[in-house]
């Protein structure tokens, strides 16, 4: 067994490892994860006039409306997961859903564009 300190983002983490002996080739790598789905988007210059940014980095958890979707103040336009929370990200009008500019499972930093609406 091998002890190893590894820091990640800052934090320390003590790992041990334990020596198979093996000098075989290294195992077969993991089939890679399907690409998230593209974004949905109604045609160019459709973009609302309200835009809808992150508040917090996170990934994209769940898309909770379609562009042409009706919603009130306070409905979910869509879920991030924020430090491994579901965070809602919600309609601060009412309106009309324009554009969804992001897809489920994608890396978001805080101040990128969500979503677009019209009033």
């Amino acid at each position: 067994m091998k002890s190893y300190t590894i820091t990640v983002n800052g934090t320390a983490y003590d790992v041990t490892v334990e020596e198979t002996g093996s000098t075989a080739s290294a195992p077969a790598a993991r089939p890679a994860a399907a690409a998230p789905k593209a974004p949905v988007k109604k045609a160019a210059g459709a973009a609302g006039s309200l835009k809808i940014d992150a508040g917090a980095s996170g990934k994209v958890f769940k898309i909770n409306t379609k562009p042409g979707d009706a919603v009130k103040p306070g409905d979910p336009i869509l879920t991030l997961e924020v430090m491994k929370m579901e965070t809602p990200v919600v309609a601060p009008k009412a309106g009309t859903v324009a554009s969804i500019e992001v897809s489920e499972g994608q890396m978001v930093e805080a101040g990128d564009l969500l979503a677009t609406m019209n009033e």
